[in-house]
């Protein structure tokens, strides 16, 4: 599960993440102090619940909240609050839960479990990345497509990284060699990131991709990799390696060097 914390009060979100950090149901924390910060973050990530300050002064909890909920209907809202007179407009936007401040891990862990214990578990979508010849993406065995070429290449390369960050001029250094990062090109690969990120909400799979602070990259434990597993030495996926790794990308003859490499026998001399 992944959870953020909005407080506009450094120390107060600090113990949220703190506690929200020691639940055993909680994977990973964000913690904002900016309304405004969190939901640009949101804009580009998914968080399965949002704990919010109701009182801030760029913008109040409430308001925030409606946003998320029309960024993202299914991430859960419990508000944080000193004042009791909150609760009416919390309920009013359809809050999961009301904790007042000082929030006890206790009372958040009592939140936090009835709010998922209530929510309709549904099955994640299974998704398969092959790189092994031709890179392709398979969502439950359905091949997943791009609307456009660059797109494709884009996650190709950031699967490539293995998860590593990747600024935005280094994926343009990538797929245009000989042009010069300028406004012009930054504005064309927006609007592939865009397109990219598109696709894979229509499939229901954007956990696997990831951006932050101007970054992109894949999130490798949400998915399977013949790479990986090559990489992890699972033997099926050494025998299946036939020398060409995303045969259509210049740029992959690094990795399949390697893969070369580790796949050659290891040969020595008798004495």
């Amino acid at each position: 599960m992944r959870v953020i914390c909005v407080d506009d009060e450094r120390l107060l979100m600090e113990d949220n993440v703190a506690m929200c950090r020691e639940l055993p149901e909680i994977d990973e924390v964000k913690g904002f102090m900016s309304a405004k910060d969190a939901l640009a973050w949101l804009t580009a990530n998914r968080a399965d619940l949002a704990l919010l300050d109701i009182d801030m002064p760029d913008m109040s909890g409430i308001e925030l909240a409606i946003k998320i909920k029309n960024l993202s209907p299914d991430t859960a809202v419990i508000f944080t609050t000193g004042y009791a007179k909150y609760a009416v407009d919390a309920f009013s936007v359809h809050a999961s839960g009301y904790l007042l401040k000082p929030v006890s891990k206790e009372a958040l862990a009592e939140n936090i479990s009835y709010v998922f214990s209530r929510r309709p578990i549904s099955p994640k979508k299974q998704v398969s990345v092959r790189t092994f010849g031709v890179f392709e993406v398979f969502v439950d065995s359905q091949q997943l497509k791009f609307h456009m070429a660059k797109c494709k290449e884009i996650l190709a390369y950031l699967v490539d990284k293995q998860g590593s960050s990747v600024t935005r001029s280094q994926i343009a250094a990538i797929l245009w060699e000989d042009r010069p990062y300028d406004r012009k090109l930054q504005k064309q690969l927006d609007v592939y990131i865009r397109s990219l990120r598109d696709t894979l909400k229509e499939y229901e799979v954007e956990r696997i991709f990831e951006m932050s602070r101007g970054t992109l990259r894949v999130i490798p434990e949400t998915f399977d990799c013949d790479v990986y597993r090559f990489f992890a030495g699972d033997p099926d996926a050494i025998n299946a390696y036939r020398g060409e790794y995303m045969s259509a990308y210049s740029w992959a003859s690094i990795t399949e060097g390697m893969l070369f490499w580790r796949q050659k026998p290891k040969t020595g001399i008798d004495s």
